[in-house]
């Protein structure tokens, strides 16, 4: 056997036990064999002991821009390289390279996701999937529920609430018509959610909600009192909020960009999470130090501060956005999510490099509705995954979110003497009583009693 392929064997032979170690399903070797196989190829001139993370980020970009690109195929390449670098050829900028960035890039957004389906589309282009209760997806009553929620602008997850609920309902009374279905109807299926299902009272709020719409708005009819109520047990709960030596000790955790930055984002300005990654270039007013949360939740609009410890990073953001925008571009893509009233009135926009995400998504990815190859906005999920990540590196034995961020956020401020209505201002809340648990928050663990055993 010559050298050259008695050291393909070893090299090989290696990766393989990689692989087997770092419990990769064996069924999916061969893939992963075929990934690095490619990128070799791609780069036969450079030994791969002289690639860098450049290189790789490189080669990530160009796959991510495939049209045939699925995401699992993505999230495979990301790993084998991943595996390659760090493990075999153990280089040393391997271990700093952002590879739960890429990682998180292989994640699409679904056609239900909120940031594509929370504006009005017609019913016969988007209908809310059936669920499999025997009630037909074609029911009168269901597409005039969805109707008058899109007429009203409600968001996507209020739709598909609301939908989910008038069809349990129906399918609980389904030896009736719904005409002939009234309070007391209404009022049994909810006493069944409590007293049976042992649902949360926010849940049950939802259901009766939801019913109430479907009487009232869509058929047009009074339920009246629901006689009879049990009402689910409602919790009383503070939220979770962390000190600012703990907020410090996160982010200290918090290591894999542009996540770090997301964090910093979402404590020093109170967003929230959908929020946060919904961020467009035109939003962040460097000249005023502001952001420009639009149609937050309530569809409202409002000013928050930008932490000027996040200036230099948000500024190399941007460029790094711009950068890759115009390489988009130059490739024939570049096109980004419009809402449909804003699409049919700029429809040159989707190219303009102010209505680009600031926290893009490293690959490219056919639009659920449209087909259309667009870069959309790092998934959600990815960046709780990187909460939770920098709070288990961090030790910190608090259940922490990314709202916790937000919770935390508001309550600093009070700490700090801001007025509460300023709070509720940044914070977007429509009623002062919301922004008033942040109080209660101040008032726990002896801000204001002192423990009888410290005065004995």
């Amino acid at each position: 056997m010559p050298m050259e392929k008695a050291a393909q064997s070893r090299f090989w032979d290696r990766y393989l036990e990689i692989l087997e170690k770092a419990n990769v399903p064996e069924r999916a070797w061969r893939w992963y064999v075929v990934r690095v196989e490619r990128y070799i190829e791609a780069h036969s001139t450079l030994r791969l002991r002289l690639h860098s993370a450049v290189t790789v980020h490189d080669y990530l970009t160009d796959a991510g821009r495939a049209p045939d690109m699925a995401g699992w195929r993505f999230k495979q390449l990301v790993h084998a390289l991943q595996l390659l670098f760090t493990q075999l050829i153990k280089a040393t900028w391997a271990n700093e390279f952002d590879w739960q960035f890429w990682q998180a890039s292989a994640r699409e957004l679904e056609s239900r996701h909120p940031t594509l389906a929370r504006h009005n589309s017609p019913i016969a282009v988007t209908p809310p999937p059936p669920i499999e209760l025997g009630i037909e997806s074609t029911s009168p009553w269901r597409d005039k529920l969805i109707g008058e929620i899109r007429r009203r602008n409600y968001s996507i997850r209020t739709e598909d609430a609301y939908v989910h609920w008038a069809q349990r309902f129906l399918q609980f009374n389904a030896d009736a018509a719904p005409e002939q279905l009234n309070a007391s109807h209404v009022a049994a299926y909810l006493n069944h959610l409590a007293l049976s299902r042992d649902v949360s009272a926010s849940t049950q709020n939802q259901a009766l909600n939801a019913l109430v719409f479907l009487y009232e708005q869509v058929m047009g009819l009074t339920l009246g009192e629901l006689s009879g109520l049990v009402a689910a047990r409602k919790p009383q709960r503070l939220p979770t909020v962390l000190t600012r030596d703990e907020v410090k000790l996160l982010l200290t955790n918090a290591v894999d960009e542009p996540f770090r930055l997301m964090i910093q984002l979402m404590y020093g300005t109170g967003m929230r999470l959908m929020e946060c990654v919904r961020l467009r270039i035109m939003e962040v007013d460097l000249a005023y130090s502001q952001i420009i949360v639009r149609d937050g939740k309530g569809a409202k609009d409002r000013v928050v501060p930008l932490p000027e410890r996040c200036r230099p990073l948000i500024e190399t953001q941007i460029r790094h956005v711009l950068a890759l925008h115009r390489d988009d571009l130059s490739k024939g893509f570049g096109e980004v999510f419009m809402p449909d009233a804003l699409a049919r009135k700029y429809p040159t926009a989707n190219r303009e490099s102010s209505w680009q995400y600031l926290f893009p998504s490293g690959k490219l990815s056919a639009d659920p509705r449209s087909k259309t190859i667009r870069r959309h906005h790092l998934h959600e999920t990815s960046v709780q995954k990187a909460v939770r990540r920098a709070a288990l590196a961090s030790g910190i034995h608090k259940r922490i979110s990314s709202h916790t961020l937000r919770h935390s956020f508001a309550t600093h401020l009070l700490e700090a003497g801001y007025d509460i209505r300023t709070v509720q201002e940044l914070l977007g809340h429509s009623d002062v009583s919301t922004t008033m648990i942040y109080t209660h928050v101040l008032n726990r663990g002896g801000k204001g009693v002192r423990s009888p055993l410290d005065l004995t």
